[in-house]
């Protein structure tokens, strides 16, 4: 719960920070020195991705919660008894245990978001984030393809 309340936080900010740099660029466009129409596109630009990536983000942990969710309710969602360190960080040598029986189990069933969502898992316990959201954006498309 203080998750979702720390990202709704920072959603908040992000709209009130739109809001306020889009009005700035309002009146950088409403100039007449051309750097200032220039200077005011750009602003309204920076704003547009970024919220598109807030949407992109809020739209993918949405999504993975859901996975999450289904996954709980089937009874595949693995235990998180992973052994850790006294600072609270998962053992590496057994989250890499772990992650090759989810990396096996993903390489037998390649169309089953199950697997992927669990290898995901297994690359976050292991410190590769950049291929745990790959493999969850894996496991969130085959779901997708799955219900249609």
């Amino acid at each position: 719960m203080r998750t979702k309340l720390s990202v709704v936080a920072i959603a908040a900010l992000m709209v009130v920070f739109a809001i306020l740099a889009i009005w700035s660029a309002i009146g950088f466009l409403q100039a007449p020195q051309l750097v200032a129409k220039v200077l005011g596109v750009a602003v309204l630009g920076i704003v547009a991705v970024g919220l598109w990536t807030l949407w992109r983000e809020v739209r993918f942990g949405l999504a993975m919660e859901k996975l999450g969710r289904t996954l709980e309710s089937e009874g595949g969602l693995p235990e998180d008894d992973l052994p850790r360190t006294p600072a609270g960080r998962i053992d590496r040598t057994a989250a890499d245990a772990q992650f090759q029986v989810f990396r096996a189990e993903a390489e037998a069933a390649p169309d089953d978001w199950r697997s992927w969502y669990r290898l995901s898992l297994g690359y976050d316990a292991s410190g590769d984030r950049s291929r745990a959201r790959r493999a969850m954006r894996d496991a969130i498309r085959l779901h997708a393809d799955s219900t249609r």
